[in-house]
Order: C-alpha cells, then sequence, then structure tokens
C-alpha cells in the first residue's frame, strides 16, 4: 500500500513526507510512538488556554530564506525577536553575554577598559567563544574571560550535560559565546518568527494529504522490521519493498550491535500562576541557582491577552531508556568515544541501500529547526527528486 514509511513525525520526517506525496505522488506512511505529530516542536493550548510548548520554548530563526518561505505554504508567521536573561550575583543580564551584561555586573571603570579591548582585539559585533576567549594572554581579558566562565558558562553547562565544558565536544561549547555588541537579542538572523497559530498547526497542514497516512501511539518495531542480514523490510509481517526514512535513534534501528549511544534529557515542570506577568523577558536561565536551568514563560511567545500565566521550568537529567520518565532523547552527547561509535553505525547504514537517515537522533548531530528543514529539502532534492 506503501511506497515509502517514515518514522518519526517532526520536521525531519514531516517535510520528506510532504515532499513525497506532493512532488512525487508516493504513497507514505508516518509513524511516530507518540500520541501526536510535531516532534519536541508539538505546542498545545493548556488547561487554562494558554498556547505552550510541551518540550520547551522552540523560537524559529533563520537566514535561510528558502527554508522560511518553504514553511510559510503551511503557516502565517509572527515576528518575534527572542531575548534571554541571566541570573547572575543577584542581577538580570542579557545572555549571551555582550557589553551591557558587562556593564551591569562589573565596576564602570573596569568595564570600559574590557569594552575597549574587547573590540580593538576581535571588532564590534564579533562573537567569540567563551572557550577561546580563556585562551587570550591578556591579563584583564584573561579575568574577564574566566569571570564569565564561572559565573555563566561553568555551571550551566554541567547542569545541562552532567559533563565539564573541557570534556563536551567544540561543537556543542562553540554555540555559547561572548557576544561583543549591545544587542540583546538572543539570535541575530534575517528571518525571526513564530508561527501565528502554533507549530502544531505546521504539521497537521503539512501532513494533510490523501497519499499521507500517520500510525500514532506506535513504536515502529512493533509494525516494521529490519533484517539486519539481509535488508529485507516487513511492513505488519508483509514484505516491503519500498523507502524506509529513519529520523529515530539510530543506534535502536540497528538493534545496538555497536553499545549504546548516550543522550540527555529533560524534566519539564509546568505550573500555571494568577498573575498576568511573571518575569520580564520569555527565558530566564539559572546557570549558578537552584537545580534547574531555565524558567520560560508562554504569554512572552503567543501574545495572548488572557488571564493568569503559564511557565515551565526545566531540569536536564540522564536519560534512560526503559524509563518512562527520563526515556525522551532531547540532546545526543558529543565526545570522542561517542563519536568512534557513532562512526561505526554509519558505515553499517550504507549497506542498505533502501534506508536513509535524517535527523538529530537518525544523524546523532545537533540540528536547529531551520537547519533539519534545509536538510530534509536536500535530501529529498539529492535522493528522491526522481523516486
Amino acid at each position: 500500500m506503501f511506497d515509502t514509511i517514515i518514522i518519526g513525525a517532526g520536521f525531519a520526517g514531516s517535510v520528506l513526507a510532504e515532499r513525497l506525496a506532493t512532488q512525487n505522488n508516493k504513497r507514505v506512511l508516518v509513524i511516530d510512538k507518540r500520541r501526536h505529530i510535531g516532534g519536541n516542536c508539538y505546542d498545545r493550548y493548556d488547561d487554562h488556554g494558554i498556547l505552550i510548548h510541551q518540550y520547551g520554548p522552540h523560537l524559529f530563526h533563520t537566514d535561510n530564506q528558502s527554508v522560511f518561505d518553504y514553511l510559510g505554504q503551511f503557516t502565517q508567521w509572527r515576528p518575534y525577536q527572542h531575548e534571554v536573561l541571566g541570573f547572575i550575583d543577584g542581577q538580570k543580564v542579557p545572555v549571551p553575554f555582550n557589553l551591557n551584561s558587562l556593564h551591569a555586573l562589573l565596576p564602570e571603570s573596569l568595564a570600559a577598559s574590557l569594552e575597549k579591548k574587547l573590540i580593538a582585539r576581535f571588532g564590534y559585533g564579533m562573537k567569540v567563544p567563551i572557550l577561546e576567549l580563556r585562551e587570550i594572554d591578556d591579563a584583564e581579558l584573561k579575568f574577564l574571560a574566566d569571570f564569565i566562565y564561572e559565573k555563566i558558562f561553568v555551571n550551566y553547562t554541567a547542569k545541562q550535560w552532567g559533563k565539564l565544558p573541557e570534556e563536551i565536544s567544540a561543537e556543542v561549547t562553540g554555540r555559547v559565546p561572548v557576544f561583543i555588541s549591545r544587542d540583546n537579542r538572543y539570535f541575530q538572523d534575517k528571518y525571526q518568527a513564530v508561527p501565528a497559530l502554533g507549530y502544531t498547526r505546521i504539521f497537521e497542514t503539512m501532513l494533510d494529504h490523501a497519499n499521507i497516512s500517520v500510525m500514532l501511539n506506535t513504536h515502529f518495531k512493533d509494525v516494521f522490521t529490519l533484517d539486519l542480514e539481509s535488508g529485507a523490510m516487513q511492513l505488519m509481517g508483509s514484505e516491503f519493498e519500498g523507502e524506509l526514512i529513519f529520523t529515530g535513534l539510530i543506534d535502536e534501528l540497528f538493534e545496538r550491535r555497536f553499545g549504546e549511544l548516550p543522550y540527555r534529557s529533560l524534566d519539564f515542570q509546568f505550573e500555571h500562576l494568577p498573575c498576568a506577568q511573571y518575569q520580564e523577558k520569555t527565558t530566564i536561565n539559572y546557570p549558578n541557582d537552584y537545580d534547574f536551568t531555565r524558567i520560560t514563560e508562554f504569554k512572552h511567545i503567543s501574545q495572548q491577552s488572557i488571564a493568569g500565566t503559564s511557565i515551565v521550568k526545566e531540569f536536564p537529567q540522564a536519560f534512560e531508556r526503559d524509563n518512562p520518565l527520563k526515556n525522551i532523547p532531547y540532546y545526543p552527547i558529543f565526545t570522542e568515544e561517542n563519536k568512534a561509535i557513532l562512526d561505526r553505525y554509519l558505515a553499517f547504514a550504507e549497506k542498505f541501500e533502501r534506508v536513509t537517515l535524517v535527523g538529530r537522533l537518525a544523524e546523532n548531530r545537533y540540528y536547529d529547526m531551520d537547519d533539519i528543514v534545509a536538510r530534509a529539502l536536500a535530501v529529498f532534492a539529492d535522493k528522491f527528486a526522481d523516486y
């Protein structure tokens, strides 16, 4: 009945399902173990009528106009510029750390001297990874780097990843810069917006096609098998001769034959409060205080005029495959040891001509929303345009 099976109804799977159905007239079955589409981008209205992001805040930003325009087929965009504060030494200052943060936390004479040196050395508007800044030989700049590292970076990273920054790949640590600017926005991309009716509506519209069938609340292994020796596939006990697009855990697809790849999980604790507004900005980070890493208030995103407000606190935690409270793999952990395991899986995957791996979990790499949409569109163009 189907030409293609897609495991996972997040952006990677949904974009490819939409392209295959609309551009190639292929019959597609999308399977997801959750009770909803949208993956981690799923949002919903809570019991108080506030649009919340079930798996933490998702703020769309990109410099890629083709991605922005592609998703614009399935939503109206509402401009939104994201700002984040960090609770540091009893003050709330912009993060990533910038020149405004510098002047808020340090004596004015020292802040002025450091600002001058930063601009002279790196240029105004530049972003410098914190671990690079710590290698500077200037005493004042070294002091600043150590200050930022201790106050903003090290404890947050330790909470988020359960490891010291030096133990984490530069692919992760490089994402945390010092911004030599007075621009308080968290992102500087050309296109910054949120879908006017929410992310879930994007996926509903994208998958609403006669050629697309969606099977939710179903673990793929309950209905699908891949013979790791012959490459033969079966769907619900019958031979399947089409293509498989897999967006789930790569080690799970290949029965963990080379070992488990580790991940970090999150515990989201939602609260509804009777006040009109809980905090100044959408998200406030707590690198040094409390066990949670950040608090997000959703009305800043949705801009709803509604009584009360809903927030979520994020508690990083270990990923445990067999624990339903800890078995959502939010972030791959990038280390040299894990990369060696991943390389074995990727090499093994090349044996299967009808299997395509796409996405954060299947490729074991970090993707922002725009990146994974671009990746899915590229996979379609490169592999499936003539399929």
